[in-house]
């Protein structure tokens, strides 16, 4: 059996459990993130994400994450590089992990705080000159140490979110991030994101939609590093919480 069917086989293992025993009373929670940015909301105590995202060079990743108490979560993201496709070269990629905790909910006039660490990184297999040559290192570096800070603005539906990271911890890894999005109906929203914000080159614009397909479940389609030629990409990912 090769590594696909093994990967194919666990994420069915994983999902069809869930997806048999969710209630239609399960609330989702897809709003942890924008796309790539945090946001200041936790899952609920006692709830569980499953984000699966597919992206660039036929890579899959699944990251998990728990409401182990209230307004602190806990989860870990592990992705298969070239699992979709024809490529014979599949490579499960190192675990990263992650943790949230929100630290204030906010009231009229200030935005709720969450504080957090994010390992996940994105693009393997690119050089210094950000050319794809099957290395093993990051085009997206790890988000690491953050600060999140999020609210309603405006208009009923519309939700910003900013805030700054420290790219493993260190001063000359400083940067901001921002983003937008509004629920358009009770069965989609838009959204924007302007992340990893240091200089023009090295920041990242990404904008897609949000589909809720069920009252547990989501799906993101959206296209990441906008304006940026060869390195745009096309990204699906599914949202799905339940309780434990």
């Amino acid at each position: 059996m090769n590594a696909k069917t093994i990967w194919m086989l666990l994420l069915f293992t994983v999902f069809a459990p869930l997806a048999l025993n969710a209630q239609g009373a399960d609330p989702i929670n897809s709003e942890t993130l924008v796309l790539d940015i945090p946001t200041s909301e936790t899952l609920d105590r006692y709830q569980a994400s499953f984000l699966t995202r597919a992206y660039d060079h036929g890579t899959v990743m699944e990251t998990i994450d728990f409401g182990i108490y209230p307004r602190i979560n806990l989860g870990v993201s592990v992705a298969a590089h070239e699992l979709l496709g024809s490529s014979s070269s599949v490579r499960v990629l190192a675990p990263d992990f992650q943790a949230k905790w929100k630290v204030y909910d906010g009231n009229l006039y200030l935005p709720a705080i969450s504080i957090g660490y994010d390992g996940r990184r994105y693009g393997y297999g690119y050089d210094r000159n950000r050319h794809y040559t099957k290395t093993k290192k990051y085009l997206d570096n790890r988000r690491g140490g953050y600060v999140a800070l999020s609210r309603e603005v405006i208009i009923p539906g519309l939700n910003m979110s900013g805030g700054v990271n420290f790219s493993d911890f260190e001063w000359d890894e400083f940067y901001l991030f921002t983003g937008l999005y509004y629920k358009i109906a009770d069965y989609a929203a838009v959204l924007t994101e302007w992340d990893n914000i240091r200089n023009v080159r090295d920041s990242r614009f990404n904008a897609g939609m949000r589909f809720y397909l069920h009252p547990s479940l989501a799906l993101d389609a959206a296209v990441r590093r906008i304006g940026r030629g060869s390195e745009s990409e096309r990204i699906l990912q599914i949202h799905y919480v339940t309780n434990f």
